[in-house]
């Protein structure tokens, strides 16, 4: 059903009406019918009854009839006493409106406390906050006129905004009145006319715009439908039982206006421009039918009072003033609507329209989608606490004499029928954040690495416990957008800004073309460019299909023009672009199920896009979930299989990659990696894995998806040679995330390729590159049972800022802490990228500008300041060493003038590498090296015979091992592979103790490792 087109309020003036001297005071019944027909269409609508598919109309039959009577009844007492009494106009609204709707809000609350998943629960007390303070209007433009808010279930309380919508307008109309009564009272009549039809004129007018450019807020908003109001009010405003008017004249303006109604009813649908010139048709409708029940001059209103009206209970006189009765020969549609059936219903109208919604919406939100005959059902048993709330709410607090008796009894009574869901939804509110967590931004620097192949998400080695938290947690999927700010350009634009990314001066760059779902690829895509020092051109646009195809825009309300124009203007853009090195296309696969158009529409997109002679690759959609994944899981954090959805529903059939497949589309490549993201072994696609959530909606993969999909999309596109490989690249290791100042594979003048390069460049205080870095946290790597890392050390590794940050001045720090019961923290970084290695026949340097901590003697006591290499093949298990390879480029222990150089190998006692000490060069002094930046190297060098591994400090070899030190297959193990890098500043443990330093409580915590840059190079 749709979620845009809900009815307004069918609540109505319950002040009694006074003599005017115009004529008499007099009941209209159908009135109080017409608002039964409203009701009822707005019923049907809702239970999806076929063939009334435009019961939305009663929005503007409601809103006309209360504009007619709220502008009535203010007029009837600005002309009898001179003034208007606000406070007693608002006492008798709020009194008569605001307690059933809080038994409502208060309801739903305790109900979404109790059914609804947590992050559900979030959604649905802010909407009884809005709701209670008039404002959902409001709150529901803002979610559905945002895009990337998609996907979320409707909320029980939108019924909520029309409610809004009325009390803004009482809230601004009345006053009005009031003050053109002071400044005009003679003339009040003729200057509220004015006033009336000048701002039904230029809402009108604004409506027409809004439903072209917005639907949502042209549907919601208050300020385009005041023109409704307006209608309503010009009915009461203008005398017309003092013209003379034919009975036969009336009924048929009257008859026009019920079918005029009714035609709405049948014929609109959700496809139709709304509210726009179509609203006029069900508005004038309603208009006509109220027209045709005022008498002419010397005649009765079309529907008479009865005898009896005066003793009916509950009767709530609800007139204009009408001369005395004579009798009626032409019957108008009054007649049918003043009967006592739709006069019931209309009574009951309030209170049915408050309680339906809900038991609709929270029972398909337990048992799921329902026909329309079950929803039907359910909407007439939302009579039954409707019922109750009029019987025991409604009528005893309207007639109360206690709260009647003054205004500001009426006043308080409706002030504490908001402040109670308010303080409700604000506690249950309050608790449910609580156990969602803050939900911050995700630090991508402590990702686990993603697999490049295999059945696996992740790395084998990477894999999280059991126990493990969810990344994203549901509160941050929500938010777990790319990084691409204004990029992906909404809806109402027409062309795409410059979007250009990462190495934004580079001849050479990738395109990344189509909707948001080629948008939530753009930090794999960023990542890629960016390890070839290539930039990245974003060319999306939201619910723009790729394909040529002509669609219905959701947010728009409309056929989707700005897309057609967006798609051509893109392609002319990159006709007249330098050409790119790669083009990577990709859509959502929903937009229809026409597998022939669908094709067509393709081939219409490819052709110009062949032209190009670029490369293309299609990126296969990804499984589409079809319900709110982060609010399910949030129900479910430790097993999400609950949130699992069917794999049948989750893939459409799609042409063009069976068309790419088979070989029908000439220079289009089409890669996927929905094997990994919904494996074939089940009849279900999981909503996590491993620990990592996969959607941030019912579409859409979270950003911490994509980014652990870097790799394996990278190996896809090398595989398919659609991007050259890099240097060295092996499996165990993937491309930085987006960001990232990781190197390329373009040799420089001097014959060096820069792999890697970090300046440590962003503000104090903040994190060192999430794309090039990642945390080692606790005591041992993952799964491993050690209290201490390496040999006995003190401390436990954290990702605070206040033991790893950046100093704001171009440096990254590693600084030890102490805690009050004397527990050491510190940091370790590693490398993301494990595929450093020289080239068969060349050399590999790597090199990082470093000052050690400014701490000596006892202070520096157990201080043990590093930076190192290890085998990547250790990410595999973390086992393996000390054969795996290990060189330390630079150790120093104890705040000593001194600092080592060491090459681990072979086994770990005795072996060729002499375990545990391994080959090293002994203390080698460094008298200035706490006092300022050194630049410590490490060069392994396969151009020689033997080959070598050499150790500089400032560009001076100080230690060398060759090959002909250790046998060939030790060698071959430990320097013959990828590598990834290690930062870490250690306390205690065995090399501090071996040279005669231990912590102790002269040990001073604080003192900062602080490194100024880190660089990777290679040369054939």
């Amino acid at each position: 059903m749709s979620v845009l087109t809900r009815p307004a309020r069918p609540d109505l003036p319950t002040l009694r009406d006074r003599p005017t001297a115009g004529g008499h005071p007099g009941f209209r019944p159908d009135i109080e019918g017409l608002r039964a027909v409203a009701l009822l269409a707005v019923l049907a609508f809702h239970a999806g009854i076929p063939h009334l598919a435009g019961g939305f109309v009663g929005v503007d039959v409601f809103f006309v009839i209360s504009g007619y009577l709220i502008t009535g009844q203010l007029l009837r007492e600005a002309t009898a006493t001179g003034r208007i009494r606000l406070a007693e106009f608002y006492s008798r609204r709020a009194r008569r409106l605001l307690p059933s709707a809080a038994v409502v809000l208060t309801a739903v609350a305790l109900a979404g406390a109790w059914l609804a998943a947590p992050l559900r629960r979030t959604d649905l007390e802010y909407d009884v906050l809005a709701s209670a303070l008039s404002l959902a209007n409001w709150r529901f433009v803002a979610q559905q006129t945002d895009y990337l808010a998609a996907g979320r279930d409707p909320s029980p309380l939108l019924h909520f905004w029309s409610l809004a919508v009325e009390e803004q307008f009482y809230l601004v109309w009345a006053p009005l009145l009031a003050l053109l009564v002071w400044l005009a009272h003679r003339r009040f009549r003729a200057s509220a006319l004015t006033l009336t039809v000048a701002a039904s004129a230029a809402t009108f007018a604004l409506s027409l715009r809004w439903t072209h450019g917005s639907v949502s807020l042209a549907y919601l908003g208050s300020p385009s439908r005041v023109w409704q109001f307006g209608v309503g009010a010009v009915l009461a405003l203008l005398p017309w039982h003092r013209l003379p008017a034919p009975r036969a004249l009336r009924a048929l303006v009257g008859w026009a206006g019920a079918a005029a109604v009714a035609w709405s009813v049948v014929v609109f649908t959700a496809r139709t421009p709304y509210p726009g010139w179509a609203a006029l048709l069900p508005t004038l409708g309603s208009a006509a039918v109220i027209l045709a029940g005022i008498g002419g001059r010397g005649e009765a209103s079309d529907a008479p009072v009865p005898a009896s009206s005066a003793a009916v209970p509950g009767h709530v006189p609800t007139s204009t003033a009408v001369p005395a009765p004579a009798a009626v020969s032409v019957p108008g549609p009054g007649r049918l609507l003043a009967l006592p059936a739709p006069r019931a219903l209309g009574r009951l109208s309030y209170t049915l329209y408050l309680w339906h919604w809900p038991v609709l919406v929270m029972t398909e939100a337990r048992l799921g989608p329902l026909g329309w005959p079950a929803k039907a059902a359910l909407t007439a048993l939302a009579a039954l606490p409707a019922l109750a709330t009029m019987r025991w709410v409604e009528r005893p607090l309207r007639s109360n004499r206690v709260v009647t008796e003054l205004p500001r009894r009426g006043l308080s009574l409706g002030l504490s029928a908001v402040i109670f869901p308010v303080v409700l939804a604000l506690v249950v509110g309050t608790g449910t954040l609580r156990l969602l967590g803050p939900g911050a931004p995700v630090n991508l620097a402590g990702l686990p690495p993603g697999a490049p192949e295999g059945t696996s998400l992740l790395m084998p080695a990477a894999l999280p416990r059991q126990s493990a938290a969810l990344v994203p947690d549901p509160a941050q999927a929500r938010k777990d957008f790319p990084p691409d700010g204004a990029c992906e350009v909404p809806p109402t634009a027409t062309s795409s800004g410059p979007c250009l990314f990462g190495d934004t001066a580079a001849t050479d760059r990738i395109v990344l073309l189509g909707d948001s779902h080629a948008g939530q690829w753009f930090s794999a895509a960023l990542a890629i460019a960016a390890e070839r020092h290539w930039g990245l051109e974003e060319l999306v646009k939201q619910g723009c299909p790729l394909p040529q195809l002509t669609v219905v825009n959701p947010q728009l309300g409309r056929e989707y023009h700005e897309c057609d124009s967006w798609r051509a203007n893109t392609l002319q853009r990159l006709a007249g672009e330098a050409r790119p090195k790669l083009i990577m296309v990709a859509a959502l696969n929903r937009y229809t199920d026409d597998r022939d158009l669908l094709a067509r529409a393709w081939e219409q997109t490819l052709a110009p896009l062949r032209e190009l002679g670029v490369p293309i690759v299609y990126l296969t959609d990804t499984p589409i979930p079809g319900s709110d994944v982060p609010a399910c899981v949030s129900g479910h954090p430790v097993d999400t299989s609950p949130c699992d959805f069917p794999r049948a529903k989750a893939f459409w059939p799609d042409p063009l990659a069976e068309a790419v497949a088979a070989g029908r589309e000439p220079g289009v490549h089409a890669v996927e990696v929905n094997s990994v993201l919904c494996p074939q072994t089940g009849s279900s696609c999981p909503a996590s894995l491993e620990k990592i959530l996969l959607y941030r909606d019912d579409a859409h993969l979270t950003n911490v998806a994509a980014v652990v999909l870097t790799p394996r999309l990278e190996r896809l596109l090398v595989q398919a040679g659609l991007v050259p490989p890099q240097q060295g690249a092996t499996a165990s290791g993937g491309p930085g995330a987006p960001g990232t100042s990781s190197g390329g594979g373009t040799p420089g003048a001097d014959g060096w390729t820069e792999l890697l390069h970090d300046q440590f460049a962003g503000p104090a205080g903040s994190r060192p590159d999430g794309s090039l870095w990642s945390y080692d946290l606790g005591t041992c790597y993952p799964g491993c049972p050690a209290p201490q890392w390496g040999t006995g050390e003190l401390e436990t590794m954290t990702d605070s800022t206040e033991n790893v940050r950046l100093d704001g001045q171009g440096a990254l720090e590693i600084r030890p802490t102490r805690d009050a019961d004397g527990h050491w923290s510190s940091g370790r970084l590693e490398s993301r990228r494990a595929d450093f290695t020289a080239p068969a026949g060349g050399t590999l340097r790597i090199s990082a500008s470093i000052q050690l901590p400014q701490v000596s003697g006892a202070a520096a006591g157990g201080y043990w300041p590093a930076f190192w290499t290890l085998g990547a093949g250790l990410r595999d298990g973390y086992t393996g060493w000390p054969g795996i390879g290990e060189l330390d480029v630079l150790e120093s222990v104890n705040g000593r003038d001194s600092v080592f150089g060491t090459m681990h190998c072979g086994t770990a006692e005795g072996g060729p590498c002499h375990e545990p000490q391994g080959l090293g060069s002994g203390e080698h002094p460094c008298p200035g090296c706490r006092d300022g930046f050194h630049t410590y190297s490490v060069e392994v060098d396969r151009s020689t015979s033997p080959e070598q591994v050499r150790w500089y400090l400032d560009g001076t070899e100080y230690h060398r091992v060759t090959a002909d030190q250790v046998d060939p297959a030790a060698w071959d193990r430990a320097v013959h592979h990828g590598m990834f890098l290690i930062l870490d500043l250690a306390v205690g443990g065995g090399l501090p103790t071996a040279f005669g330093g231990t912590v102790t409580a002269a040990t001073e915590p604080g003192h900062a490792m602080r490194v100024q840059w880190v660089s990777v190079s290679s040369k054939q």
